[in-house]
């Protein structure tokens, strides 16, 4: 296949590697010139995936035109750019197979990725496979076994991409469910914050078990109000990614969280960081979406406050533990 992908970070050039493993022909799109020119010029993305060598056969551009003849166009650009990097470059997507690499609900719009893409550029439900689950990319460029779920409301755009970067050590399972694997995807950030917060504060492995626990809790519950199956949040983009993120080394919104609970200052913790961390934004936009449908959710709340009104997080834990007492489920 020819494939396009739009985004020179580390998902978007371990996508690349992938797809050029696996003979197919691929473009990886940096918004910068002087990012696309380095990576062409050196073969290693230094800034985002540093000490993995690029394929060859990739080519590298900061032309939109160069994507034009792709069979498939991967989205790796981070949710709340998105808008923008597609107005500004006007990608050509409507007709072709648009996968979706990124986790995030838009601010302001709380709009899923799938969402934006229609009203933006009218891509079509059929046409639209959303990438999700635990699987951060450093272990996946260097052939570290993972699994992710590929979602679309056509079983066989899901197939297409199943097959298409499918590799021996990167296994791709296929779901119908959009709805709870964007969210998915999206709301594990935000408990991976707190998780990074318990981090943070020295606590133990029965306070980090209880939030993945009653975390999950909370983002089904906000998932099958808006229309996701239940079960979605069991598997690899719910439970699995969500486990991953809240404990591994490699995540960006658990080192924010971390950094909080040292001490930090969410501005001073931004500036710093090369990369997006998506649950920072998505904290409010789940917040604002759980207050639109009448849902509770406890931890994102204090996650909110945490960040943005300089909550005190030993005192937000505590608000948490001292909660009326009501059934598990």
């Amino acid at each position: 296949m020819q494939i396009g992908i739009i985004g020179a970070g580390g998902w978007g050039t371990a996508l690349a590697c992938i797809a050029a493993d696996n003979q197919h022909n691929v473009v990886l799109w940096a918004r910068q010139q002087s990012v696309a020119e380095e990576i062409a010029a050196t073969r290693m993305n230094q800034l985002y995936l540093p000490g993995i060598l690029i394929p060859p056969s990739i080519e590298v551009t900061a032309n939109p035109a160069a994507l034009e003849s792709a069979d498939m166009i991967i989205l790796a650009v981070p949710t709340q750019y998105l808008r923008e990097v597609l107005r500004a470059h006007r990608f050509a997507l409507r007709g072709r197979l648009v996968v979706n690499a990124a986790k995030g609900i838009e601010r302001g719009t709380h709009l899923r990725i799938s969402q934006i893409l229609r009203e933006v550029a009218g891509v079509g439900s059929d046409d639209y496979v959303v990438i999700s689950g635990p699987s951060h990319a450093e272990e996946v460029v260097r052939g570290v076994p993972t699994t992710i779920v590929a979602a679309s409301s056509s079983e066989s755009a899901a197939e297409i991409v199943q097959h298409a970067l499918s590799t021996p050590t990167f296994r791709i399972y296929r779901s119908l469910d959009v709805v709870g694997v964007e969210l998915g995807g999206a709301l594990k950030n935000v408990i991976a914050i707190a998780a990074g917060i318990i981090d943070g504060l020295v606590m133990g492995d029965n306070t980090k078990a209880a939030l993945v626990t009653r975390g999950l809790a909370e983002m089904s519950r906000l998932g099958t109000e808006l229309g996701a199956n239940p079960l979605t949040f069991s598997g690899l983009s719910g439970l699995g990614d969500l486990f991953v993120t809240c404990t591994s080394r490699h995540s960006r919104n658990r080192l924010v969280g971390e950094r909080i609970g040292r001490g930090e200052s969410l501005a001073e913790i931004v500036a710093s960081m090369k990369m997006v961390a998506e649950g920072i934004a998505t904290t409010i936009s789940a917040l604002e979406l759980a207050s639109d449908y009448g849902i509770e959710m406890p931890i994102t709340e204090q996650v909110y406050k945490i960040l943005f009104e300089g909550k005190n997080p030993h005192e937000a834990i505590t608000e948490l533990m001292t909660r009326q007492m009501k059934r598990e489920h």
